[in-house]
């Protein structure tokens, strides 16, 4: 759509806007054409009457990918998904006043997870605050210390014209390229009534459609004495490579691994979970036998990216003396305080530059093979025990392995917090080609639903599924909406146990009376959620078996679509636990075969 034709004046002209909603005009169309140099093309914008000028500039260019979402709440995890998709930033427009309370929440996600944004917020200009006029509310700093760059230029004015394509430019390097890594930049736009103007030429750009700025960002470069002393630090012990999110290239991940006949302990977002002798898919549940647990805990540990979900894992690492976390941004990921050393680099340079050293040993024989033994025995014994209760409702463990094995080798998966981002981590068997995502930065359960629909935006012609619990498919009901509107293919695998299965797992369900415990965490709900889906035009069915439920996930769809799996909260505990117990016994088992 082009709502202004004069957004296509060359540029490098002399300025000619005179009027004060002329000057607004041309510098948004300014801004818009300097992120679109940079590279950015997707456009989030929530309606409103401030943000006028930069919504009009942004759906005059035909360059940009412009999406409407009535919600900012939703409109902002939309955004996180186009960014995740693409590893490129979107940008994020909403009128003053609480629209800009709005996008916390997805700010918050997008700092500690590094997800890039520019979150512009439209304002009212200096002379209405502090009087009570409407809509109007402290916006600078509204987002504190979770922003990478916060700037507030006041009032576009012919005055300020040669600083436009420099703060537009800078918005992009400071979301992409920070020190802090990728993360969100809060850009706060003071407009004046009138607020729809003429835009006149734009200020001169740099030659060739290149951006104003170019920023390499943040490289800590190991010395060759750095990695030879590290070389040392790591050979001829018993270590294992942990890897998460932000954890580095596959390739080089298990080139390291190779080298130091080490296993990988990969989780599901880091990208390194794939078959190979080194991986180890059912890490959780072999780490949950105490006496297993002591006997492999290694001399090193070498940390890659962000932490895993599990717990287990987690604790286990703790009582590692010699661990090694490898940063890329310096967020400091360490919730146990257990690092001996911390490294800020890249994880890929790092593992390729270490595969490459002469000097590097391998661990001691039969290390690799003790790990690669019980997690042979591991995998059958959790596919034995789903399948004695194959006869029965569908299980939510069952549903995360069924999900992952049907995807299509090129999909992206979107997995709520709470259970099952952890059923997959503990239960998925290993392969190779799907991109999962979560919002694991703050672990909420937020926008769930939105964050699925900017993911299918920003991966174009890919498939694209997500998998949610009731309470995250209804926490994010805007995001519904949304999907109603956007009429994006995509499924949603919604796990119904009518409310929040995850406490079922803590001691308060043991402890607390049925009806407290109910009442404060249980969270029961009795919505329809086939008939909630129906009626906003979805298409959306229940199943209640693992045939029918691969079968539904190789439908194409042409819009949103909801498959429904109903299950037991007490149930789904009972039948983690005899997983837990069955790989135990099959741990157990060999143990006395090689005492024997």
């Amino acid at each position: 759509m082009n709502f202004n034709d004069t957004a296509t004046n060359p540029t490098g002209a002399a300025p000619v806007a005179v009027s004060p909603e002329d000057v607004q005009a041309t510098f948004c169309a300014t801004l818009v054409d300097e992120w679109v140099r940079a590279g950015v093309v997707h456009f989030v914008v929530s309606p409103g009457s401030r943000s006028t000028p930069l919504a009009l500039a942004i759906a005059a260019d035909q360059r940009a990918q412009l999406r409407v979402v009535l919600d900012e709440r939703s409109a902002a995890f939309v955004a996180i998904g186009i960014a995740r998709a693409t590893s490129r930033c979107a940008v994020l427009l909403c009128t003053s006043g609480t629209a800009a309370v709005e996008f916390h929440a997805a700010v918050v996600e997008a700092d500690l997870d590094h997800v890039p944004l520019i979150v512009c917020t439209a304002d009212r200009p200096p002379e209405l605050h502090g009087i009570g006029a409407a809509q109007t509310v402290v916006q600078q700093g509204l987002y504190g210390g979770s922003t990478r760059w916060a700037c507030d230029p006041g009032v576009p004015s012919a005055a300020t014209m040669s600083t436009w394509r420099s703060i537009s430019s800078r918005c992009v390097l400071a979301a992409e390229t920070s020190v802090r890594g990728p993360g969100p930049v809060h850009l706060n736009l003071a407009f004046r009534e009138p607020l729809v103007g003429v835009v006149a030429a734009l200020p001169a750009s740099r030659p060739e459609g290149r951006g104003w700025h170019v920023g390499r960002g943040r490289k800590t470069h190991l010395s060759a004495v750095e990695i030879e002393a590290m070389a040392t630090y790591l050979s001829g012990r018993r270590g294992v490579l942990v890897v998460g999110a932000l954890g580095g290239d596959p390739d080089a991940v298990h080139s390291l691994a190779w080298r130091l006949g080490w296993p990988v302990l990969a989780d599901m977002r880091s990208g390194s979970r794939i078959e190979s002798q080194h991986t180890i898919a059912f890490a959780d549940l072999i780490l949950r036998d105490v006496d297993v647990a002591r006997q492999l805990r290694p001399d090193v540990v070498l940390r890659l990216g962000a932490p895993w979900a599990s717990k287990v894992v987690g604790q286990w690492l703790a009582d590692v003396a010699d661990d090694v976390l490898v940063d890329p941004f310096d967020s400091w990921l360490d919730p146990n305080r257990a690092c001996a050393v911390h490294i800020t680099t890249d994880p890929s340079s790092l593992c390729h530059r270490l595969s490459e050293c002469d000097t590097l040993q391998p661990a001691p024989e039969g290390w690799l093979a003790t790990w690669r033994g019980l997690d042979d025995l591991a995998g059958p014994a959790v596919t034995q025990t789903l399948d004695t209760n194959a006869n029965g409702p569908l299980l939510e463990p069952v549903v995360a392995r069924t999900l992952y094995s049907t995807l299509a080798p090129d999909a992206h998966l979107v997995v709520s917090s709470s259970m099952p981002v952890r059923d997959l981590e503990w239960f998925g068997e290993l392969r190779t080609g799907v991109t999962v995502h979560a919002n694991r930065g703050a672990n909420g359960i937020d926008g769930v639903v939105s964050t699925v629909l900017g993911v299918a935006i920003g991966a174009a012609n890919s498939p694209v599924v997500g998998l949610l619990g009731d309470l995250a498919f209804l926490h994010d009901a805007s995001g519904l909406v949304t999907a109603s509107s956007l009429g994006i293919g995509v499924t949603f695998v919604v796990v119904d146990n009518g409310g929040g299965g995850i406490f079922e797992f803590l001691p308060q369900a043991q402890r607390l009376d049925r009806g407290a415990f109910e009442l404060l965490f249980g969270t029961g709900q009795n919505v329809d959620i086939v008939a909630l889906s129906q009626a906003l035009g979805f298409d959306a069915i229940e199943v209640s078996g693992r045939e029918e439920l691969a079968a539904a996930l190789r439908v194409v769809p042409v819009g949103p679509r909801v498959i429904v799996i109903r299950t037991d909260r007490v149930a789904n505990v009972g039948v983690h636990n005899e997983i837990y117990a069955a790989v135990s016994r099959a741990m157990a088992t060999r143990g006395a075969a090689e005492n024997a």
